[in-house]
């Protein structure tokens, strides 16, 4: 087995089908077909079950060896490229309405601290992050700590507090807060992410009335502009600044009043990452990087 055939096998594990494995790499998909059998004749068991309509998807023996070929790609990349001690490369994923905020210039820091280091970013919703860390496709994941299945570390970096947004004009606009009841007797709309939907619901749902959902979508700034042209009230936890949204139109932030319950930024991997110098330098600094200090 050659490492072009692990890199078809990660392909076809990433993309799920041998048709989109073989647009990605340009090269022809009986070539594909023929690395993914080879890769099985060598481990001497199946990697991928093949569901009509679904494409390729990993065994359990699978999902182990892309763990453990994602891991060797890593050190022949290091390898090749003439490094020396233990390779300095780090894939992150990053939760997509959380990344935009911080993880360019928190990455960006952290080259420029460690010059030979080299990060990967992956943008995802919450559940993809979970199946890449699973997967081993990601060595950690910038998120917020709500729904992180067991199995999972945790560093907590900065509290996440929730906040409503309301056009401007609006008759809560100009209150120092706002209370969950009435903005329940406004139509909602809600980030549809997974685990994200349930937790903005789960801030409104104690009201007396029921919850009008008028919009959804996977978007913040879609989530600003439609509230800032009077579409919904809307609901947010990424800190973001005070900014005209994307057609110049206003939208304004307001506190929730009471305790609404928060959440926390933080970074989540698997026990085992904490072997790599890399890994445990990225956490520290990103335990830096988010204090109220710096």
């Amino acid at each position: 087995m050659n490492f072009r055939q692990i890199e078809i096998l990660l392909a076809v594990a990433d993309t799920g089908s041998t048709a989109a494995a073989s647009r990605a790499l340009n090269t022809s998909q009986p070539s594909v077909s023929l690395a993914i059998a080879r890769c099985e004749e060598v481990f001497g068991q199946k990697l991928f079950i093949r569901i009509p309509g679904r494409g390729m998807e990993l065994t359990p023996v699978g999902q182990h060896k892309v763990v453990q070929l994602r891991e060797l790609e890593k050190q022949a990349r290091w390898v090749l490229s003439g490094g020396e001690g233990t390779p300095e490369f780090l894939n992150l994923g990053v939760f997509s309405t959380l990344g935009p905020r911080y993880a360019p210039q928190l990455v960006r820091r952290f080259l420029d601290a460690r010059p030979d280091a080299e990060v990967r970013i992956l943008e995802g919703d919450l559940q993809t992050l979970f199946d890449w860390l699973s997967e081993g496709r990601i060595d950690m994941a910038l998120l917020y700590d709500f729904g992180i299945p067991s199995d999972f570390v945790i560093t907590p970096l900065m509290a996440a507090k929730p906040y409503a947004l309301l056009p401007q004009g609006h008759r809560l606009a100009q209150q120092p807060s706002v209370r969950a009841e009435d903005l329940a007797q406004e139509p909602v709309i809600l980030m549809n992410l997974p685990h994200s939907r349930g937790y903005f619901l789960s801030l409104l749902q104690n009201a007396s009335v029921p919850v009008r959902v008028a919009h959804e979508t996977g978007s913040i700034e879609m989530l600003r502009t439609m509230v800032a042209n009077g579409f919904g009230v809307g609901l947010l936890a990424t800190d973001l600044p005070d900014a005209p949204c994307y057609d110049g139109s206003t939208v304004i932030r307001v506190p929730l009043s009471g305790r609404p319950p928060q959440h926390q930024i933080a970074l989540a991997h698997r026990g085992a990452a904490l072997k790599r110098p890399i890994t445990q330098a990225f956490i520290a600094f990103s335990e830096t990087f988010f204090s109220p200090s710096s």
